[in-house]
């Protein structure tokens, strides 16, 4: 499976998903620089965490401007795996890619740590390598990271069933204590209507290996793998 790795001014999640997709996966994977415009080698393209372009005005809003965007939007209405991880999600949601929008964290402070989270739905290329209601520990590294879209939205992807993680408890349980941000109903990670398109605050390529405290992270990377080549194993 081939994979390209979005580099905006700004980005430092970059190097992290491009050494688990090749050093730990196993999978040919290249950079796309931000002002680069052909997918055409790709079947699945990452956008990674960070500060693209400093995230002033808003965080993914000057990178949504990008040259490489349209691409990106081409490539998913194409029918394209697209997946944004943290600031990716935040420039996913500003494209328009993805509903609603990341806010300051409810609490107003920046936060690093490791998180649980409840895989929702395993009906998804990104989630069909776990099982529902598996829990797994994914860290976070962000200052907005507070899912919020409106009522309607929210209850659409409750009904499609396009909630595909939500922070919880280490036994499961959905609670406040438990959501390190304020992201309405615990929304972690989301899918589009086509469900083609993942975006997710939590860092998946930073726990797929053991020395660095995790490998839960491994059942986005696996199940994206097992979506393109049916039957096959990351070796």
């Amino acid at each position: 499976m081939r994979f390209g790795v979005v580099v905006f001014p700004g980005t430092w999640s970059d190097t992290d998903c491009h050494h688990v997709l090749q050093n730990v996966l196993h999978q040919p994977v290249e950079y796309v620089w931000h002002k680069d415009t052909d997918l055409s080698g790709y079947d699945c393209i990452v956008l990674p965490g960070g500060f693209s372009y400093g995230d002033y005005l808003r965080c993914g809003a000057l990178a949504r401007f990008s040259p490489v965007m349209r691409s990106v939007e081409k490539f998913a209405a194409e029918g394209g795996l697209v997946i944004g991880i943290c600031n990716g999600f935040q420039v996913l949601c500003e494209a328009g890619l993805l509903p609603g929008v990341l806010m300051r964290n409810v609490h107003l402070q920046f936060r690093c740590q490791w998180t649980n989270l409840r895989v929702e739905s395993s009906a998804s290329p990104f989630t069909n390598a776990a099982a529902e209601g598996q829990v797994l520990r994914v860290p976070i590294s962000h200052g907005e990271g507070n899912y919020f879209a409106d009522p309607d939205t929210i209850a659409l992807l409750e009904r499609d069933d396009r909630v595909l993680f939500r922070y919880c408890s280490e036994s499961g349980e959905i609670t406040d204590a438990a959501n390190p941000n304020g992201s309405l109903n615990n929304i972690a990670g989301i899918t589009n209507e086509g469900r083609n398109v993942m975006g997710m605050m939590p860092h998946p390529e930073r726990c797929c290996e053991s020395l660095v405290g995790g490998v839960d992270g491994r059942a986005i990377f696996e199940s994206l793998l097992a979506t393109a080549i049916p039957g096959v194993a990351a070796r």
